[in-house]
């Protein structure tokens, strides 16, 4: 069951006419990864823009007809919320019949293109075998120049793509692509990303031409819905591990956008080999933090597989044993016109709901919270010599939440993110900015048994004029810790040498201005009392924690 105001079709679909064997169905598993992967690799090395191929902002997949993901690469586990509903939207304003060999459908709209915040711009082509339509090959990129808008309602926060044709037949539809172009402030930036994606799609459309030549459409066919039922049958039995019952959390958001905190909850379900999730979040914001359903639908696959198993393969399978429902106009489940762009960050939250909750049934396969946000700067002015618009957007990484066995990991993109820090050299070699600092955060990571992972410090000095945005989280409160452990240290903002202060995340910097980022750490798992001396020594000696709190937290002199 699940509570959306998105727009679905229903397509029936027909039993494989055939049976395969176990061991062809592995070999083809495996050839879908293989082509998924490479997809992606392909959409990284051609793009253009530093997002995508330093940060590598940007996802691939595979799906069958009905639109039902056959294996998606192991990039962003965010972009699958864009992935969902993007072929029923396809097919409700275009006829499968009427689709052609080198049709390439463009999308990003948060309600009327399967999408979940407008600057994921989402390219699908259908993959014709023997004269028929036999799956898509999908993929998405982070266009990043969607920036510098408002974020009162969706229709300030960039232009709106249904699901349209960027090429029919294999001809570029020119005016498609020069509406789009028009929309942006660095075009040629647009351009270049958008082709690396059309060389991806094209890419996997003909490896997956290839693997049905060598098999045969129906063998493939039947071996991807053997390998959705295989996953459902992994999910169902791994929820049927976790001992029946109902179990509740509840954590708060903030963000630069609002004032003050939001309360957010989950009550999970567990009976027998199903589960259902329910969340309560306030009404959706005149702000960009709003969810769709297909955002948090994302988030919960990912957060669910994490604990249930996470060699579960990636595909519409392992949702079947969950169901999901969120109340229509929250923050969780926003409705038209309902603003996006930030919607990252709270989807972070709703992952520490969800750990937190099964932390309470199985806290051995739960992680202390990491840093709970998807902290992002974007940077927008004008070069110096010729007066053109620049943009840069960077999303920060954090602490990774320590584990049952083993420390957190320090400064890295956690969860929905999973994108890479950005190198100081593309940085500074591209854009008018300099980075003063860049190092992990001392004393950051909560103490335990077993340590939290470290915050990230990036100290950004303007070289020109520039406007920014700056938007993050744990601002207010720290990641909780698990089993005894302490909670991790909080994020921070702070501006330098005579910068204006910022409103709400909104601000100015003029040449010689700063500003410091600095991000949440994450909790330690199990009481301090029990880490060994050696370890407590080791982290004085490498700065991780000084010894004052070697002494007070640790016992350790």
């Amino acid at each position: 069951m699940i509570s959306s105001g998105s727009a679905r079709v229903t397509i029936p679909v027909s039993p494989p006419s055939i049976r395969v064997d176990p061991i062809t169905v592995e070999v083809i598993g495996s050839a879908l990864a293989s082509i998924v992967e490479e997809m992606g690799e392909a959409l990284i090395r051609a793009s253009y823009s530093t997002n995508i191929k330093e940060r590598r902002d940007c996802s691939t997949a595979l799906f069958d007809l009905e639109g039902r993901t056959l294996c998606q690469a192991e990039h962003i586990p965010m972009h699958l919320g864009s992935f969902l509903d993007l072929i029923p939207h396809i097919m409700k304003r275009h006829p499968v019949e009427q689709m052609q060999p080198g049709d390439v459908f463009c999308g990003n709209d948060a309600y009327e293109g399967g999408g979940t915040h407008l600057p994921d711009i989402v390219l699908a082509e259908p993959v014709f075998v023997d004269g028929r339509i036999t799956a898509w090959a999908v993929n998405l990129a982070h266009h990043a120049d969607f920036a510098d808008r408002g974020h009162a309602h969706i229709y300030q926060e960039g232009l709106r793509i249904p699901p349209i044709r960027l090429y029919r037949a294999g001809e570029l539809q020119t005016d498609v692509q020069e509406l789009i172009l028009l929309n942006c402030q660095v075009p040629r930036e647009r351009l270049s990303d958008l082709r690396a994606q059309m060389a991806a799609n094209r890419l996997g459309v003909q490896r997956l031409q290839a693997l049905c030549a060598k098999y045969g459409r129906e063998t493939v066919l039947a071996a991807g819905s053997a390998l959705q039922d295989y996953a459902e049958r992994k999910m169902r039995a791994g929820i049927a591990a976790i001992p029946d019952g109902e179990y509740r959390f509840a954590d708060r958001y903030d963000c630069p956008e609002i004032d003050g905190e939001l309360d957010m909850s989950c009550v999970i379900t567990v009976s027998g080999e199903t589960m259902h999730l329910h969340f309560d979040a306030p009404p959706q914001v005149r702000a960009g933090l709003n969810m769709t359903m297909t955002a948090l639908l994302s988030t919960v696959y990912y957060a669910v597989k994490t604990v249930v198993d996470p060699t579960i393969l990636p595909n519409a399978g392992l949702a079947r044993p969950l169901s999901v429902t969120a109340p229509a106009g929250s923050i969780v489940n926003c409705t038209h016109p309902a603003a996006v762009n930030g919607r990252l960050g709270p989807c972070q939250r709703v992952v520490d709901l969800i750990h937190g909750a099964l932390a309470q049934a199985v806290p051995e396969r739960v992680t202390a919270a990491h840093n709970g946000a998807c902290f992002s700067i974007t940077f927008v002015g004008h070069q110096p010599k010729d007066g053109s618009i620049w943009v840069y957007l960077e999303t920060i990484g954090g602490g990774f939440g320590a584990r049952a066995e083993k420390d957190g990991l320090d400064g890295v993109h956690v969860h929905m993110t999973n994108t890479s820090n950005l190198p100081v050299e593309a940085l500074e070699l591209e854009y008018p900015l300099t980075l003063l600092r860049y190092e992990l955060v001392d004393g950051s990571g909560g103490p335990g048994r077993h340590r939290g992972g470290m915050g990230l410090r990036r100290v950004y000095r303007a070289n020109h004029d520039c406007r920014v945005r700056i938007d993050g989280a744990r601002l207010l409160s720290q990641p909780w810790g698990l089993d005894g452990g302490l909670p991790g240290g909080q994020a921070d903002i702070r501006l330098h040498g005579g910068a204006v202060p910022f409103n709400h995340g909104n601000g100015a910097l003029r040449p010689g201005e700063i500003i410091e980022v600095v991000t949440a750490g994450s909790g330690g798992y199990g009481p301090p009392a029990g880490r060994s001396q050696e370890a407590v020594r080791r982290d004085v000696a490498e700065g991780r924690i000084d010894a004052e709190t070697a002494r007070i937290v640790y016992g350790v002199a």
